[in-house]
């Protein structure tokens, strides 16, 4: 039986070009926001809370791992936005800047009630919204892994767990999440190391299925 021709040179030089256009077609989109919303346009506004509001708030819950933190984070995550963003720079990506904001209100928080990082709270299980209803059979086995997955982050120190959430959820660059985190793009890379061999070795699974439910649990 004849096998799976690899794509030819023609076909990935398309899909790269492809590829080029839209993250193009997606930054001209963003520009365009950022100019609305530094005009005061409330629509800019709308459309940037719908498409970070619910990513902002995983990424505090896991940080946290207590919702009403959560909630109340990403709530002066969005005041300080709007505070901000007649201020805010032509070129500005937003996604970086929200995270930074978020993350730096959640250490802020974190040093004002002098809590440590080794303190346990309850787990946060969170299901994508939308998806057809599972057989009792594939609830139970999402739900496993999302209580896995779940138990796995809760266990990765918060440096660990920030920086895969930011690489691996968010698909920020290194250089991107590094920004978020005030460190250097080699420092964020070897946190990103010990934190995917840290969540394997908890789950005794391969790095890449991990990563792949670790995505559809958190989007």
């Amino acid at each position: 039986m004849r096998g799976v021709d690899p794509p030819s040179p023609e076909a990935s030089s398309f899909a790269e070009a492809s590829e080029d256009k839209s993250e193009r077609q997606a930054r001209e989109l963003e520009l365009d926001l950022v100019a609305r919303i530094r005009a005061g346009d409330a629509g800019a506004f709308d459309a940037i809370h719908a498409e970070f509001n619910g990513r902002l708030f995983n990424f505090l819950a896991r940080l946290s791992r207590r919702r009403d933190i959560a909630e109340d984070l990403l709530d002066e995550t969005w005041l300080r936005f709007v505070d901000r963003a007649h201020k805010l720079k032509p070129d500005t990506r937003l996604g970086p800047f929200l995270f930074t904001v978020a993350r730096n209100l959640y250490v802020s928080y974190c040093r004002s009630r002098l809590l440590e990082d080794s303190q346990t709270a309850d787990v946060i299980g969170l299901w994508p919204l939308g998806t057809p209803r599972p057989s009792p059979f594939e609830s139970t086995v999402a739900n496993e892994t999302v209580r896995r997955i779940e138990e796995a982050l809760a266990s990765l120190p918060a440096a660990h767990r920030e920086a895969l959430l930011l690489s691996a959820v968010e698909g920020m660059k290194p250089g991107e999440a590094a920004a978020v985190c005030g460190i250097t793009p080699e420092a964020m890379r070897q946190r990103l190391s010990r934190a995917r061999a840290a969540i394997a070795a908890h789950l005794e699974e391969c790095d890449e299925t991990i990563l792949m439910h670790l995505k559809a649990v958190t989007t």
